[in-house]
């Protein structure tokens, strides 16, 4: 099958958080399951993340489609292409050069995977595509109201065959590698008073932020401040936006508190090796919203549900709703609802090196058995055609 790919693929450097990884994740994903894809070369798509800017982002959309449309009336007159495959977000979504492509006789699936975050319910833009492949379980509500045809299927992982082994020796201790932000910030410092992890990442170290909870915005005019918070309320609802006002009075967690447990940001390389050769490789599912009370955040299943098993980690994560589809909790990964039961599954854990490599052995063959990109894709083009 012939691919066209929309996966945030850009042609310079955005200052938006990680995306580089989608792009490799998808295209090494798809060769492997046997089929060819294919990309408009001239465009940058994670530029369309950039533009807050109305007037820029349209432009941005114009020259975008524009340019793929004739792109793929080119591409059609060599070969047929099976299968418009995006990750676009609402504000980059055209809908009438969707509609244009559907019409050249290819059905457009469009990935999202911050469902759950981001929405309450579907954006307008999503309803075009002819299929949603949705990684996260406590999204398909949204898309079964909104009478949308869509495939549960995993996040879209990829790793190099020679890293696909689950016997690692153990040179770190227990990891966690991720941004910080208040709710991680919260849940470890109350962790690190039972026992030490290893963490890595943005934000951890003692560089300057923000006191609260609300991010520094930017001086705005009054008129322009009750415009915003009129949008927030419509978007998030009135108990959020009183949340949001709350936590003005919210200190953040001390940088000391962490500063004997930080370890430097890892590259590509340490990554993969942290992830594998940690006593325990740690998730977190939690995330900060003012849609929830912040002493009961909500959850959903990341990318490391998918990434740390395949790479053979002994992985502790979060627990949150559909990770029982995705393995045999207790067998194949372990998971913890609260600090409490977060310390006494380390502690245990840690004592226990053939429940380690169960756990290894276990999770990375469950998770090369059943979600891997290659299967993902087979099961598109099963609904599509």
């Amino acid at each position: 099958m012939r691919i066209l790919l929309s996966c945030l693929q850009s042609l310079h450097k955005h200052p938006i958080p990680a995306y580089k990884f989608w792009e490799d994740y998808f295209k090494k994903g798809i060769e492997e399951a046997g089929h060819e894809w294919i990309e408009v070369k001239e465009v940058d798509w994670a530029e369309g993340l950039v533009y807050s800017d109305t007037k820029r982002l349209q432009e941005w959309r114009d020259f975008t489609w524009e340019t793929t449309i004739n792109y793929i009336k080119k591409q059609q007159e060599i070969e047929a292409i099976d299968l418009f495959l995006s990750y676009l977000f609402p504000q980059q979504i055209n809908s009438d050069a969707i509609k244009h492509i559907q019409s050249l006789g290819i059905p457009c699936v469009n990935f999202f995977c911050d469902n759950v975050r981001e929405f309450t319910q579907i954006p307008n833009e999503f309803y075009c595509f002819d299929l949603h492949w949705v990684p996260e379980f406590k999204a398909l509500k949204m898309y079964q109201k909104a009478k949308l045809k869509y495939l549960y299927a995993p996040m879209p992982v990829w790793i190099p065959h020679h890293q696909r082994s689950y016997k690692h020796s153990e040179n770190y201790g227990v990891s966690f590698i991720g941004s910080r932000d208040v709710q991680r910030e919260a849940l470890l410092a109350q962790v690190l008073s039972f026992v030490p992890i290893e963490i890595r990442g943005s934000g951890w170290d003692n560089t300057p932020f923000s006191s609260s909870i609300s991010s520094v915005s930017k001086h705005q005019s009054f008129w322009q401040t009750g415009i915003n918070q009129c949008k927030f309320i419509s978007h998030q609802g009135t108990l959020a936006w009183l949340r949001k006002l709350k936590s003005k009075s919210i200190p953040r967690i001390a940088n000391d508190t962490f500063t004997n447990f930080v370890k430097q940001q890892p590259n590509a390389d340490e990554y993969t090796a942290i992830i594998q050769q940690s006593i325990i490789t740690l998730g977190i599912n939690r995330y900060p919203s003012y849609r929830y009370p912040f002493s009961n955040p909500d959850t959903y299943s990341r990318m490391r549900d998918i990434e740390a098993p395949m790479m053979g980690a002994c992985y502790l994560t979060e627990w949150t709703e559909g990770l029982e589809h995705l393995y045999d909790l207790g067998e194949e990964i372990e998971t913890y609802r609260n600090v409490d039961d977060l310390v006494e599954k380390i502690q245990y854990l840690i004592k226990s090196p053939d429940v380690r490599q169960k756990l290894r052995y276990k999770g990375q063959r469950r998770v090369l058995s059943e979600h891997t990109v290659s299967q993902s894709i087979s099961k598109i083009f099963r609904v599509i055609t």
